[in-house]
């Protein structure tokens, strides 16, 4: 795991890269865009994974406004009972911040800096993100069609909401495939929710999938009381062949 930073409208980003083990050549990029606790060892095993199967993937500190990486990290066992809560009402501030005018400006740092590595080849770029990270990526993909050939979206809230800003209005502007794993339950993306983007999805005449997983919000993170190893293992199979089918 390599640290290196990004610079953006409103300042420098943190960001970690990871990269294949063996790899002749430049390998195909993936953004990885990280749920709201931060940068942080569950993450590093995760983006590790991703570079196993032949990728580069760069997460960035998306909440940089608001500290480096040490700083907007949690301080404790997020697998404690009421813990995960506790810390997301410190985190919400942060988030309020990122408004979505400022993340459109980070989004085009973020895949300039992963174009400008030399391990990364010049076809499509992959997506993957997590909880606020899966709203990041449907809207990245949105706006820079030409860059984003795959996405996987995983847990994400608000993602098609009845609001003129949500994310979902922006899909019939996308080239990308796309893979959606909510989570059972979620009120931050209840059934009609759900259904109204599966329906922007086919009305765009995009390649998707758009299920709900037997996990709660936030099922992919095993440093958190969330965690679900059923939900989580489907969320890699998902993966896996949505960027071997659309990366390669």
């Amino acid at each position: 795991m390599e640290t290196t930073t990004i610079d953006c409208p409103d300042g420098t980003a943190e960001a970690w890269l990871a990269l294949p083990a063996y790899a002749v050549g430049p390998v195909p990029g993936v953004l990885f865009l990280m749920d709201a606790y931060g940068l942080r060892p569950q993450i590093a095993t995760m983006m590790e994974r991703i570079a196993s199967w032949g990728y580069a993937v760069l997460a960035p500190n998306l909440l940089y406004r608001s500290g480096s990486v040490a700083e907007v990290a949690p301080t404790v066992d997020l697998r404690e009972p009421g813990r995960r809560d506790e810390v997301f009402a410190q985190v919400r501030p942060r988030l309020a911040a990122l408004t979505p005018e400022r993340a459109a400006g980070d989004h085009a740092a973020y895949v300039a800096a992963l174009r400008d590595l030399p391990q990364v080849a010049a076809s499509g770029i992959g997506l993957t993100g997590y909880c606020m990270g899966a709203r990041h990526a449907l809207g990245l993909a949105c706006a820079h069609p030409g860059d984003v050939a795959a996405v996987g979206g995983w847990h994400g809230g608000g993602l098609a909401t009845t609001e003129p800003d949500s994310p979902h209005r922006g899909l019939g502007s996308a080239r990308a495939a796309f893979a959606f794993g909510h989570a059972e339950g979620d009120r931050s993306m209840p059934p009609e929710a759900v259904e109204r983007l599966g329906a922007a999805l086919s009305e765009a005449a995009l390649t998707f999938s758009n299920e709900v997983f037997p996990g709660p919000h936030g099922y992919t993170m095993a440093d958190t009381s969330a965690y679900s190893p059923e939900a989580d293992a489907l969320h890699w199979e998902r993966l896996e062949a949505l960027f071997a089918a659309h990366l390669r």
